[in-house]
C-alpha cells in the first residue's frame, strides 16, 4: 500500500498497552477484575424482554425506522426531567441521544481541538477519553488530584501556563480510574477559572447514580453560569450497557454542532433500543433499580476493601469510593503493575486487573491499578485479592 495512505491523525491512533494485557485475561478461569462492567446479573431481562416484545408488536412499524439525529423526543423529554431532579435546567434543544457517552467524547473533541490544541485533564484520567482526544491531535496538561478531586490552584497555573487550552475534562463523581469525587468548593471554583480562561468543561458524569454512600453533590452542568459545561449522561451503568445509550446536554450553538457531527458520523441511535427505553421508563421504576444495584454493588465494594485490608500487604493503599465501580491501588514506587501482572499475577494467581501507567496522559506512573468489584460475583473477589496478596507479599 502507499506509505501515505493513512492520515496524519492515524498516526496518534494506537492499540491500548492495556487492551492487549487484557485479552490474556480472556480465559474464563481468570479472575479478572480490569473491565469497567456492571455485573449482568442486574440488567432488568425480564422487564427488558417484555418491552421490547411490545415495541416490535405495537410500535413496530416506527420503532424499526429511521428517526431523527437528535433522538426519540418522548425519551428526551424523560431524560430533561431527570437531569431536573439534579438542577440541571434544560430543553430539548439542549439534549440529543449518543451511542453511550463515548461517543460524545469523540464529538466534543471533533467539534473543538485543532493540532495542538491543550486539553487538560485530571492526572490520572479516564483512558477511553484519551483513545478519543488522540486522533484530533491535542497536546496535554494534566492536573494532580487528591481526596477532594482536581486541584484548583495547581489548575489555575496550568491554564496560565497554556492558552491554546480548549478543554478542561473532569470525571468529577466517582473518578474514573481513581473512584474520588470532586468536592462542592472545587466544581464551584473549576466553573469560574473555566469562565476566566475561556475554556470549555466537558464533564463525564456516567457514574452519578451509582452512589450507595454520602450525600449528593451537584453536577458541574448545574453551576454552569456563562453556557460552557458539555455534560454526558449513559445508561449504560444504570439500565445496560449493550444498548448503547447515552446523552449530551450543551448551551444551544454547542449542541447544534455537536448533533450535525453526530448525523455525519451514524445517522443517529437504534431506534428500537430508543423505544425500548422509553418505555421502560414509562412502565418500570428506574430508580428502584438503581437502589438495587447500590445495594448490590455497596456490599460487592465492603468485601473488596475487607480482603485488602485482610491479604494485601500494609505498604499498599487504596481508595474507598462512595460510589462508581472502581477502586485506584498505589504500590511501592519500584514496582511495576505492568510487568507484575504480566510475569506474575496471570500466569501464578489467574488474576487480572487494569495496570495504571497509561492512565496518565503525559507522565506515567507505574506503581498504580486500577481494580472493578462490581463486575466479579462476591466469592470470586475474595479468592482473586488473596491470590493477588500472595504474589505480592514477594515484592512489596
Amino acid at each position: 500500500m502507499k506509505s501515505d495512505l493513512y492520515s496524519e491523525r492515524m498516526k496518534e491512533v494506537r492499540p491500548s498497552a492495556i487492551r492487549e494485557l487484557l485479552k490474556l485475561g480472556a480465559d474464563p478461569d481468570v479472575i479478572s477484575f480490569g473491565g469497567g462492567y456492571p455485573d449482568p446479573n442486574l440488567f432488568p431481562t425480564d422487564q427488558l424482554s417484555r418491552v421490547y416484545a411490545h415495541v416490535l408488536k405495537e410500535q413496530g412499524k416506527q420503532a424499526l425506522q429511521y428517526t431523527i439525529s437528535e433522538g426519540l423526543p418522548a425519551l428526551r423529554e424523560k431524560l430533561v426531567k431527570r437531569m431536573e431532579r439534579v438542577g440541571v435546567t434544560c430543553g430539548l434543544d439542549n439534549l440529543f441521544l449518543l451511542q453511550g457517552s463515548q461517543q460524545g467524547l469523540d464529538l466534543v473533541a471533533k467539534m473543538l481541538l485543532n493540532p495542538g490544541d491543550v486539553v487538560i485533564t485530571e492526572n490520572p484520567t479516564f483512558l477511553g477519553a484519551l483513545v478519543a482526544f488522540n486522533a484530533y491531535q491535542p497536546n496535554y496538561a494534566s492536573v494532580s488530584m487528591d481526596e477532594d478531586g482536581m486541584i484548583m490552584d495547581e489548575l489555575e497555573t496550568v491554564l496560565k501556563a497554556n492558552p491554546r487550552a480548549k478543554i478542561i475534562y473532569t470525571v468529577p463523581t466517582f473518578q474514573n480510574p481513581t473512584g474520588v469525587t470532586m468536592s462542592l468548593a472545587r466544581r464551584k471554583r473549576l466553573v469560574a477559572l473555566a469562565n476566566q480562561y475561556d475554556v470549555i468543561i466537558l464533564e463525564d458524569d456516567p457514574y452519578r447514580e451509582i452512589r450507595y454512600e454520602g450525600e449528593p453533590l451537584p453536577s458541574i452542568k448545574s453551576l454552569d453560569t456563562e453556557g460552557r459545561v458539555i455534560h454526558l449522561g449513559s445508561f449504560s451503568k444504570i439500565l445496560s450497557p449493550g444498548m448503547r445509550l447515552g446523552w449530551v446536554i450543551a448551551e444551544h450553538e454547542l449542541a447544534e454542532k455537536l448533533c450535525l457531527l453526530k448525523m455525519a458520523a451514524d445517522t443517529q441511535n437504534s431506534t428500537l433500543n430508543m423505544y425500548a427505553a422509553n418505555l421502560f421508563l414509562e412502565r418500570y421504576d428506574i430508580d428502584e433499580h438503581i437502589t438495587r444495584i447500590q445495594n448490590v454493588y455497596r456490599k460487592k465494594k465492603q468485601i473488596m476493601l475487607d480482603a485488602f485490608n485482610t491479604y494485601l500487604p500494609k505498604s499498599v493503599h487504596y481508595t474507598n469510593p462512595q460510589g462508581g465501580l472502581f477502586t485506584w491501588l498505589t504500590l511501592p514506587e519500584t514496582v511495576d503493575t505492568t510487568k507484575l501482572m504480566k510475569e506474575h499475577v496471570l500466569p501464578e494467581a489467574n488474576v487480572a486487573y487494569v495496570p495504571g501507567a497509561t492512565f496518565y496522559p503525559l507522565h506515567q506512573e507505574i506503581n498504580h491499578c486500577r481494580f472493578n468489584y462490581s463486575c466479579m460475583s462476591e466469592e470470586k473477589i475474595v479468592k482473586g485479592i488473596a491470590a493477588f496478596g500472595q504474589i505480592l507479599q514477594n515484592y512489596c
